[in-house]
């Protein structure tokens, strides 16, 4: 795989992991899934994906 393709496949991870979380845990209440999305799950990824995204 080029890297185009796996910038594609870490974006739909990525998406896949936020929907899931919303539909399985936070489906009735709106301002918590925000807040969860942006500040938990988004910057956690990041957070997690980072050390591993550098060239060697």
């Amino acid at each position: 795989m080029g890297e185009p393709d796996m910038v594609t496949l870490k974006v739909l991870v990525m998406v896949a992991a936020i929907v899931g979380v919303d539909l399985l845990l936070l489906r009735q209440h709106g301002r918590r899934r925000l807040m969860v999305d942006v500040v938990g799950l988004v910057l956690t990824f990041r957070a997690f994906h980072l050390p591993f995204a550098r060239p060697s």
